[in-house]
């Protein structure tokens, strides 16, 4: 697969690489794993999950999480639960804004992990309260940026990239994107001064923007999903905004996405709009699927091949440039997996961290403070 696999992040059912899954990564070579709550039993389990992939995969690999604490956190089983990124927020201090990256950032480092898809920065509008809950922090964006600042801090710390999410914005989204197509009646003007202020303010912090399943018909003149479309990433995100990092794509097997187009469209259609990583968390058919598509596009539509190609660069500088964070797994503090008091004092931590935002006196305004506008 060689360039063509530098554009997937795959996920795989199992905790353990087995010869299928094994078979999965050599042949397409891809830029990126990710796991979930099915593949992580314990500590030691998923580093050497982890490194059992790199050894199928040549390049050094994305190794991904959604760790954003509160509903989304995928190491509640093994450390103990992360207070939700709106719980941090509320607390009003910065300290613990950045503190919060910061361990995040190691728990992911621990395991093997170098790449977590947080921080969200879709505004919590009230439209989106019942989807979005406690993962936005924020109705007004400067606050917005002030929290995902000092989180993307701590992140970096920790030796891990983080990614903005969900552009171009989901704050007044009422459908989950999971299984269904939200619609946002919003003009570019009030989305440039609100939804996108964040992704303008963060450009040169995001090392990734995770694009949407949303459509915005005032922006596009249709209903396609932004992650599809042309006129959200290469003109807004890349041209306007002068986004210089990775641009990738939510999971391709969402229904928000799939009610647009099947699985090997979407992700043809993603990278044609100037997306570079295509990711695929779930089935091992979709992804096989998805690279088909991509590899006959390229084969019969020249200009597709080169953006494929720009894509694939984009991919092996960023990579290149991150080579520090990359291989911190192999020549630093993850040679080995980690110990039993390890992970006892990094669940310690957590908890410790855990009731210093509970129990500040700010934090029970929070849901009355998230949704001022």
């Amino acid at each position: 697969m060689g360039e063509l696999g530098q554009l997937l992040i795959v996920g795989f059912e199992g905790a353990e690489i087995t010869p299928r899954v094994a078979s999965l990564l050599t042949r397409l070579q891809p830029a990126g794993v990710i796991l979930f709550a099915r593949n992580i039993k314990n500590a030691e389990q998923t580093w050497r999950l982890l490194r059992e992939s790199q050894k199928c995969v040549a390049k050094p690999l994305f190794t991904c999480v959604d760790l954003e604490g509160g509903d989304v956190d995928r190491f509640r089983d093994v450390l103990g639960a992360a207070p939700s990124a709106a719980d941090v927020f509320a607390t009003e201090d910065r300290t613990l804004y950045r503190k919060h990256g910061e361990i995040i950032g190691a728990n992911c480092r621990a395991l093997g992990f170098n790449v977590d898809f947080a921080p969200v920065l879709d505004l919590a509008f009230e439209a989106s309260r019942s989807v979005m809950g406690s993962r936005a922090v924020s109705a007004n964006p400067l606050e917005s940026v002030r929290y995902a600042r000092e989180f993307l801090a701590g992140l970096r710390a920790a030796n891990v990239m983080g990614c903005g999410k969900h552009f171009p914005g989901l704050g007044e989204g009422k459908l989950d994107s999971h299984h269904e197509l939200p619609v946002i009646e919003k003009a570019l003007k009030k989305m440039w001064d609100e939804d996108l202020l964040p992704y303008r303010t963060l450009r040169r912090q995001l090392p990734m923007v995770m694009v949407s399943h949303a459509a915005y018909p005032q922006v596009t003149r249709d209903r396609t999903p932004a992650s599809l479309s042309k006129v959200w990433i290469a003109d807004i995100l890349r041209k306007r905004m002068g986004y210089r990092n990775l641009v990738v794509s939510d999971d391709l097997e969402m229904g928000g996405v799939l009610s647009a187009a099947p699985i090997g469209e979407a992700a043809v259609e993603f990278v044609r709009a100037g997306g570079d990583l295509c990711l695929i968390c779930h089935r091992e058919d979709h992804t096989l699927q998805a690279c088909e598509a991509l590899t006959k596009t390229a084969e019969r539509d020249s200009k597709f091949a080169r953006r494929v190609a720009e894509a694939a660069r984009r991919v092996a500088a960023f990579k290149a440039k991150s080579a520090k964070l990359l291989f911190a797994g192999r020549s630093g503090r993850a040679t080995r997996a980690p110990s039993g008091p390890k992970i006892e004092k990094l669940a310690r931590q957590l908890w410790e961290f855990g009731e210093r935002v509970r129990l500040d006196p700010f934090s029970r305004q929070a849901d009355k403070r998230r949704v001022r506008r």
